[in-house]
C-alpha cells in the first residue's frame, strides 16, 4: 500500500529538532500562529507537513529572555517521503546507486523499520530546509500582520519574511553527540591520517565534504612541487634554462592533479549519491520570483520569469557594474605601485635597516586591501545575482562564481602580471608574490579560524553562566545550545583555467629572460613567433594529458551506463504497460456507445 503524505500525522508534541527558526522580536501572534499553520499543513493544501513547535512553553517564556526561537522536525516516514520527492540517490543491497522511494525502502543497504540512521544528519536537514523554502504563497496577498510585506501566487514565504525583517534567520541545530564523535576522529587527536570524509559528508553534507577533501588532497598534491621549487628560491639561480624546466613541470603537474581530484572526486560523489541526482528538472530556487503559471515542461505549477528581463539585468547593470569595480582595483593597483616607488626612495637615499623594512610594507598593506575589496565585492555579487532572478539555483551559482572570479583573478594577480610584462622587475615580482601570498595566508587564518573560536569561546562562557542562573525548570542542554548556536556566522572550470594563464605567463617570462634574447639580438618577430610555437605546445601537451586521464573512473563509467539502460528499460516497460491499459479500456468504451 502506498503511503502518502496526508496520512501523516503532524500533531507529535515531543520531536527530535532539526532546525531553528528564530522571529524577531516583536513579530505579532497572528503571523506566527499563520506561519506555523502553513508550516504543520498537509502538502495538498499548500503546507510542508512537518512538526513544529516553541522552544519555551509558556511559562517559561514568561521568566525567560528569547520567546521567538522555533524547532521544527519530521516524523520517520515523513522524513522518508521527503527523501523521495527531493531525489535523494542511496546504495541498494546490490550495491547499486538509486533513487530512493519508500514503496521500495527495503531494498536499500541500511534501512530499517526500526531503524533511525538510514537518513545522515545532513540529509534530514536539507529535506527540512527544502520543504520549509519551498512553501509558496497561493491566494495571499500580504503576510498577516504585515500589510507592507506584499505576496503574490508563487512567492517564497519564507524568503519574503527573512527580506521583510520577521524571521530573522533559520539555522540548522547540530548535534552534540554527533559532533563531538566526529570531534575525536577528525582533528581533537593530533594524528597523521586521512581526514575521515565520509563522517564529514555524513553530518555536514557533500559541499563541506568535498571542501576538506579537496584541501587533503592539493596539500598533499603541493609536496612534489614544493621539493623541486625548494631549491630555486634558496639558490636564486638566474639559469633560465632551469626555470624553462619548472614551468614545463609545472604545467604537467597542474594538468595531472586536475585530472586525478577529478576521478576521486567522481568516486566520492557516486559513493555518495550526488553523481547520480538529476538537475534537469531541478526546482526553482527560493529566491525565484515571477508570476504564478504552470511550467510547460514538467507541467508543474511555479513562478515564471521571461528570460529576456534577465538579461537584460546582467548586460545592463550587472556587467556595468562589474566593469566599474575591475576598474577601481586597477586604481587601487597604481596607488599600490606608488608606495612602492616611495618605499624604495626612501630607502636609496638613507639605506638603514629600518627602510629596508619599510619596503614590504606596501606589499602588506596591499594584501590587506585585497582581502578588504574581495569581502566587500562579494556581498555585492551576491546581491546582484540574486537581483538577477536566476529560476535554477545551479544558474544562480554559475553566475556567482564567474563574477567572483574575474574580479578576485584581476584583484589578486593584477599587480603581478603589471611588474613582470610592464616594469619587468623580477626582483619585485619575487618580493611582492611572497608577500601576497604570505599575508593572505594569515589574515585567512585570523578571519575564518582563530576570530571565530575566540567568539564562540567567548560566548560559549556567557550562555553557560546566565544559565546556570536560571531558577527555572528548563531542558538547560537544549535551550542553551539553541542560544548559543544562533548567534554562530554561517559557513572549479576554476582551475582549468588557471592551468592555462600559468602556462601562457609562464612561457612570457622566459621569452623575456636575457638568455633567451640573447639567442635572437636582432630579430625580435622570430623570438615571439617560437615563444607563441612553444606556448601552444604545451597547450597541446596539456590538452592531450587532460583527455588521456578520464575525469570518471572505468568502473564508475560502467555503473553509470548500466543505470542509464536500467532506466530506459524501465521506461519502455512502463510505456507498454499504459498502451496494454488503453487497448483493455477501448472495448469497454465502444459497448457502452452502442448501448448509447
Amino acid at each position: 500500500m502506498k503511503v502518502t503524505l496526508s496520512a501523516l500525522d503532524t500533531s507529535e508534541s515531543s520531536f527530535t529538532p532539526l532546525v531553528v527558526i528564530e522571529f524577531a522580536q516583536d513579530v505579532k501572534e497572528e503571523t506566527k500562529e499563520w506561519l506555523k499553520n502553513r508550516i504543520i499543513a498537509p502538502k495538498k493544501h499548500g503546507g510542508a507537513q512537518l512538526l513544529f513547535r516553541p522552544l519555551l512553553n509558556k511559562y517559561e517564556q514568561e521568566t525567560l529572555e528569547n520567546k521567538n526561537l522555533y524547532l521544527v522536525g519530521a516524523s520517520k516516514i515523513r522524513m522518508l517521503l521527503g527523501a523521495e520527492a527531493v531525489g535523494l540517490v542511496k546504495e541498494c543491497n546490490d550495491n547499486t546507486m538509486r533513487a530512493f522511494t519508500y514503496r521500495t525502502r527495503q531494498n536499500f543497504k541500511g534501512f530499517d523499520d526500526n531503524n533511525d540512521d538510514f537518513l545522515t544528519m545532513a540529509e534530514c536537514q536539507f529535506i527540512i530546509k527544502h520543504e520549509l523554502e519551498n512553501l509558496r504563497a497561493k491566494d495571499e496577498k500580504m503576510i498577516p500582520g504585515y500589510p507592507q510585506a506584499k505576496l503574490y501566487p508563487g512567492k517564497s514565504l519564507l524568503r519574503r519574511l527573512l527580506t521583510s525583517g520577521i524571521v530573522i534567520q533559520v539555522f540548522p541545530l547540530h548535534d552534540n553527540e554527533a559532533l563531538k564523535k566526529l570531534e575525536d576522529t577528525w582533528y581533537t587527536r593530533f594524528a597523521l591520517k586521512y581526514q575521515p570524509i565520509d563522517s564529514i559528508r555524513g553530518y555536514f553534507g557533500e559541499t563541506i565534504a568535498l571542501y576538506f577533501g579537496f584541501l587533503e588532497y592539493f596539500t598533499f598534491a603541493l609536496i612534489p612541487m614544493a621539493v623541486i621549487g625548494l631549491p630555486y628560491y634558496l639558490f636564486v639561480w638566474e639559469d633560465y634554462d632551469k626555470y624553462v624546466i619548472f614551468a614545463s613541470f609545472n604545467l604537467i603537474w597542474s594538468t595531472v592533479i586536475l585530472e586525478v581530484w577529478k576521478r576521486g572526486c567522481a568516486n566520492m560523489t557516486y559513493r555518495w549519491g550526488t553523481l547520480l541526482m538529476k538537475r534537469k528538472f531541478e526546482e526553482p530556487r527560493p529566491g525565484f520570483h515571477g508570476v504564478l503559471g504552470i511550467n510547460s515542461i514538467t507541467g508543474k505549477e511555479e513562478p515564471l520569469y521571461p528570460s529576456y528581463k534577465r538579461q537584460m539585468r546582467i548586460y545592463l547593470v550587472s556587467l556595468p557594474f562589474v566593469c566599474l569595480c575591475l576598474y577601481f582595483s586597477l586604481y587601487v593597483m597604481m596607488i599600490y605601485f606608488d608606495l612602492e616607488v616611495w618605499a624604495l626612495g626612501l630607502h636609496e637615499n638613507s639605506g638603514s635597516e629600518w627602510t629596508s623594512v619599510l619596503l614590504y610594507v606596501p606589499s602588506i598593506i596591499y594584501a590587506i586591501v585585497i582581502e578588504i575589496m574581495n569581502r566587500l565585492y562579494r556581498y555585492a555579487a551576491e546581491f546582484l545575482t540574486s537581483w538577477e532572478n536566476h529560476r535554477l539555483e545551479s544558474a544562480y551559482q554559475n553566475h556567482l562564481i564567474l563574477k567572483v572570479l574575474v574580479f578576485n583573478f584581476l584583484n589578486c594577480f593584477a599587480s603581478l602580471f603589471y611588474i613582470a610584462f610592464v616594469l619587468k622587475d623580477m626582483k619585485l615580482l619575487r618580493q611582492s608574490l611572497a608577500t601576497l601570498l604570505i599575508t593572505s595566508q594569515i589574515l585567512n587564518q585570523i578571519v575564518e579560524s582563530l576570530l571565530p573560536y575566540w567568539l564562540q569561546r567567548k560566548h560559549g562562557v556567557r550562555v553557560k553562566r546566565k544559565v546556570q542562573a536560571l531558577k527555572v525548570d528548563i531542558d538547560a542542554t537544549l535551550y542553551e545550545q539553541v542560544i548559543l548556536e544562533k548567534e554562530m556566522g554561517t559557513y572549479l572550470l576554476a582551475f582549468e583555467t588557471m592551468s592555462v594563464i600559468s602556462v601562457v605567463t609562464n612561457c612570457a617570462l622566459i621569452g623575456m629572460s636575457p638568455q633567451v634574447n640573447a639567442i635572437f639580438p636582432e630579430s625580435k618577430a622570430d623570438l615571439i613567433l617560437i615563444v607563441v610555437v612553444v606556448e601552444h605546445a604545451l597547450l597541446a601537451l596539456k590538452f592531450i594529458l587532460a583527455f588521456a586521464i578520464p575525469d570518471k573512473p572505468r568502473h564508475i563509467q560502467m555503473k553509470l551506463a548500466r543505470l542509464e539502460f536500467e532506466s530506459l528499460e524501465a521506461l519502455k516497460q512502463q510505456q507498454m504497460m499504459l498502451v496494454t491499459e488503453n487497448l483493455k479500456e477501448e472495448p469497454k468504451e465502444s459497448g457502452k456507445e452502442k448501448a448509447t
